[in-house]
């Protein structure tokens, strides 16, 4: 039982896990300030763990991970590599491939209405959810942020936390 208490304490003070996470979380609070149709008719938790819009959360967080893992065990560390391949393939997908799934969904959505339109009972209740992907200045931006939260995170923030 104790070396469980001690491995949930190394899991919620891990430095590359909280800087993604704060990451994470800060990339979601600025978009409650940058992206005006995601407040429309949201309730906080569904906002907060939404995809899409500005700054790109998936973004920030990889490149927290990414970053904190190259400052911690060195920028040519297998670590930082791995990450660093990761960050890549996560922002890539979100401006390409989901962004297109969300223009997928808006084309079926439209049809769908249209469809139901000339029937009496409508045939598709529910619409798809288009805001999936992020354009590549959303990822951009993400990208920064995470870099910055890293920098953040371990030069200022965990050193008073965790004094050595």
């Amino acid at each position: 039982m104790l070396e469980l208490k001690k491995q949930m304490l190394d899991l919620l003070t891990n430095p590359v896990l909280i800087s993604a996470v704060f990451a994470w979380l800060l990339a979601q609070f600025l978009k409650i300030f940058t992206s005006a149709k995601y407040r429309d008719g949201m309730s906080f938790l569904r906002f907060l763990f939404g995809s899409g819009g500005m700054p790109s959360s998936h973004s920030a967080a990889v490149c927290a991970t990414c970053f904190s893992c190259g400052i911690l065990y060195g920028f040519d560390s297998a670590l930082f590599a791995v990450s660093g391949v990761l960050a890549v393939v996560v922002m890539r997908d979100a401006a390409g491939i989901r962004r297109e799934a969300g223009k997928q969904a808006q084309v079926i959505n439209q049809i769908s209405e249209e469809l139901n339109k000339k029937k009496k009972k409508p045939t598709f209740e529910e619409s798809l959810k288009v805001f999936l992907g992020h354009t590549p200045l959303q990822v951009l931006f993400g990208a920064m942020l995470g870099i910055m939260m890293a920098f953040f995170c371990q030069f200022w923030l965990f050193p008073r936390i965790f004094p050595v």
